[in-house]
């Protein structure tokens, strides 16, 4: 999965006798225990029909639910607690014809079979984790080139809004958005804003990127990253960006040292959107998306992108850049649309040293506004390779109507994944491979 869940149910496809990987599903845990049951029922179904769809039905399923134990709570008391999701999980594939093999807690460094009542193998104080990285399947997944970058939680946080920083950054956010605001709404201001916006941009990247954070840890590097930028940047950036045109100007900074130095500013200003202006982080969020897609990344790019989505469901931008990415659509057919559109804009716009490599700059033109109006090519180029979600599109579950829908995820087969998110049940699925 390129990191480990936390939190999580997390299902696992087996075909032939001797257990071949196949789909594999995450999901976070529901707060909520009367959404356990509606929530295993559709994740059994997600799983199967995706399995069916790519050719073939699972032999069997495997269950992991992983979560720590919170204050007060121990390993054990963590998966007594949980019995009853994985009870439901088990009916709920058995009910499709497809048996759950193991159903296991991971918690507190340890982990417990629901399925094995033996204690000689399975005892009741469960079994000790092996140290990470020591285990043949991380030996094999070593071997196949996959790299585990920590944590779900440890993902996350990296884009999480920083608590320390909140009050000043609030501040700067209510003060540079009266002054803002207004110009963005007036047509005639609004491309200059727009410019304004990529030329600061500009700026704090070539600042992030005479800082090195090769052999720095995350926390360290992110840190040293917030110290660059200040207050009244980081709102200047994050409101600009609310403009749609200006946002896939600055999604065409993809490759290279461009995509490193964009992808650190996006994270650093997904961590500023704080307070009320915590929604204007699915901007800032789908660009470190798109970036580490772009570069490889898909795990990262998942993490981001369903924070995208958590902030704003309705953010298309992140939710087109989530379903391809999950569809393993290469990225190249998004990447020639931007170089295009960059080279044009460029070659119609006057010169400014220092806002593009060569002294030039991404000022808006015409040509781009007649193209556009509302800023939306990433959105138009993902469009023609990602079908909607629906019945009839390909590879989509159809959503139930009469269940609840559970906390946004992904679901993975043979690397895909598919989002299980909020407001009647809707699903998009992908492949990610």
């Amino acid at each position: 999965m390129g990191f480990h869940p936390t939190d999580s149910v997390v299902l696992v496809a087996l075909h032939g006798p001797r257990g071949r990987f196949g789909g594999r599903l995450r999901v976070g845990i529901p707060s909520a225990q009367r959404e356990w049951l509606p929530v295993a029922e559709q994740l059994a179904e997600c799983l199967v029909e995706a399995s069916e769809r790519r050719g073939a039905r699972p032999d069997g399923i495997v269950v992991f639910l992983c979560q720590d134990p919170a204050e007060g709570e121990t390993g054990q008391s963590v998966m007594e607690r949980l019995r009853p999701l994985a009870q439901w999980l088990r009916t709920a594939c058995g009910s499709l014809d497809v048996p759950v093999y193991e159903a296991l807690c991971i918690s507190g460094g340890r982990f417990w079979s629901y399925c094995c009542p033996d204690s000689r193998c399975c005892p009741v104080e469960g079994t000790a984790m092996a140290m990470q990285g020591t285990s043949v399947m991380a030996a094999a997944a070593a071997y196949a080139g996959i790299q585990v970058r920590g944590s779900l939680r440890e993902l996350e946080a990296r884009l999480e809004p920083r608590t320390p920083m909140s009050a000043e950054q609030e501040r700067a956010l209510d003060t540079t958005a009266s002054a803002m605001v207004p110009r963005i709404l007036d047509q005639e201001s609004r491309e200059q804003v727009g410019a304004e916006t990529l030329r600061l941009a500009r700026r704090l990247m070539k600042r992030l990127g005479e800082k090195a954070t090769l052999g720095v840890g995350w926390p360290e590097a992110d840190a040293g990253d917030d110290r660059l930028i200040s207050h009244d940047e980081a709102a200047a950036v994050i409101l600009g960006l609310q403009d749609r045109d200006t946002r896939d100007r600055a999604a065409a900074w993809m490759e290279g040292q461009e995509a490193d130095q964009a992808l650190r500013l996006w994270r650093a200003l997904s961590r500023r959107c704080v307070g009320p202006y915590m929604e204007h982080a699915a901007a800032p969020l789908a660009l470190a998306g798109w970036v580490s897609w772009s570069i490889g990344d898909e795990p990262g790019a998942r993490v981001a992108l369903s924070l995208a989505l958590r902030t704003d469901p309705e953010y298309v931008f992140a939710r087109l850049l989530h379903q391809a990415c999950n569809d393993g659509l290469d990225p190249e057919s998004l990447r020639r649309c931007l170089r295009g559109e960059r080279h044009a804009s460029e070659g119609a716009a006057p010169a400014a040293a220092g806002d593009v490599p060569g002294g030039r700059t991404a000022t808006p033109t015409q040509s781009s506004r007649s193209r556009s109006g509302t800023g939306r090519l990433p959105e138009k180029a993902v469009k023609r390779k990602v079908p909607r979600p629906g019945p009839s599109a390909p590879g989509a579950a159809t959503p139930s109507r009469r269940r609840p829908a559970p906390s946004p995820g992904t679901v993975a087969g043979r690397g895909r994944t598919r989002t299980v998110g909020r407001g009647g049940g809707r699903r998009s699925s992908g492949d990610g491979r």
